[in-house]
């Protein structure tokens, strides 16, 4: 019965396949968000929190970032406003690897390090009208790069001279960037872009914004079924990523490989103020480990966190292009965000028992 329920709810609350979209001023249609008191900003699409009006309508970027533990420290992670982890592999211990979703990304000096793509990574970027950084992937994701609403760059990022092997080198930079030891130049991502023929603006694909924010802050306090979760351990093996809510910044630290994530850029620990836990089978592909997940699915379980406590949640993703939505399990009402940046984690089915919330 709640499956059906929510079926409905998703069919009144989807938006349509192919969502019109105001894109460099052609008509009078706005995005999602609100502007500010002097005009000079608005609301985040991604995360509710204020950025200049000049970037509204700037579609995101998805980089994948390497997760191994060779590649850290990342650069510029914290930059992002949505960051998903999920099993990049079933060899190696399933390592996982990062997709960082970020709306401003015209000054980024360097970003990464990058790898490649799966096709979840497709799926996922199509939802947000991003495009999806890279660097190549298995042959797997060759139809989905023919998708008419796909955009993605693969390769030839700028390489940095770290000392490590060259899979870990390669980095995203906004604009073009000259390696002062090999002499060599790498264009940057805007002209990257610009090349590729792709808006830089939301289009036609775009589904509109993702998640309902609240305007106030709120505590998960009194709802049905909520529990405590200061601490979340993942069931990641090869990283063992853990969640530890911070009382002083409200917001929940992210951990891998026994440490708490630092980004070399500013020196800051990694954090987020909403937690997003889906439950997703997935299928190999072959005996090299590739999978993808199972995401096109209705009334998945998972949880939400936010200020140290969680509640059960339903997810559904319709298409391809659809948005993932997200709904509380008692009330089946679209679920409500604090603002701020959001973690989610796509967890295997077959080891969802052993995730820990406490």
């Amino acid at each position: 019965m709640a499956a059906a329920l929510l079926l409905s709810a998703v069919m009144l609350v989807s938006s349509p396949a192919l969502t019109a979209y105001a894109a460099d001023g052609d008509d009078d249609t706005t995005t999602e968000t609100t502007l500010d008191g002097d005009g000079g900003y608005v609301r985040s699409e991604l995360t509710n929190e204020l950025i200049p009006a000049s970037i509204q309508n700037q579609r995101p970027i998805a980089v994948m970032v390497d997760n191994e533990k060779t590649a850290l420290p990342h650069y510029g992670v914290n930059k992002g406003d949505v960051v998903y982890e999920m099993m990049n592999s079933t060899a190696n211990g399933r390592i996982t690897r990062l997709m960082v979703l970020v709306k401003d990304w015209g000054n980024l000096t360097q970003f990464g390090s990058i790898r490649s793509a799966r096709p979840t990574n497709f799926m996922l970027a199509y939802e947000w009208n991003a495009i999806l950084v890279h660097d190549g992937g298995p042959c797997y994701i060759n139809d989905y790069k023919t998708r008419p609403y796909n955009a993605s760059l693969s390769a030839g990022f700028a390489r940095f001279s770290n000392g490590k092997r060259t899979e870990f080198t390669e980095y995203v930079t906004s604009q073009g960037y000259k390696n002062p030891k090999t002499g060599r130049s790498y264009a940057g991502l805007i002209s990257r872009v610009q090349s590729a023929g792709y808006s830089s603006t939301y289009n036609q694909y775009y589904q509109g914004q993702h998640f309902n924010f609240s305007d106030t802050e709120f505590t998960l306090d009194g709802q049905a079924n909520v529990i405590p979760a200061t601490k979340v351990e993942l069931p990641f093996p090869h990283n063992s990523s853990k969640l530890n809510y911070n009382a002083a910044t409200k917001t929940y630290d992210y951990y891998e490989y026994g440490s708490a994530h630092v980004d070399a850029l500013d020196g800051k620990v990694t954090t987020f103020k909403n937690v997003i836990l889906m439950d997703a089978s997935f299928t190999q592909l072959d005996t090299h480990g590739y999978l993808v997940y199972n995401i096109l699915a209705s009334g998945q379980p998972g949880y939400y966190l936010t200020d140290g406590k969680a509640i059960p949640i339903l997810w559904s993703k319709m298409n391809e292009l659809s948005k993932t939505q997200y709904f509380n399990a008692s009330t089946l009402q679209p679920l409500t965000l604090n603002t701020g940046k959001t973690y989610i984690a796509i967890v295997p089915a077959d080891v969802w028992n052993q995730l820990v919330i406490k």
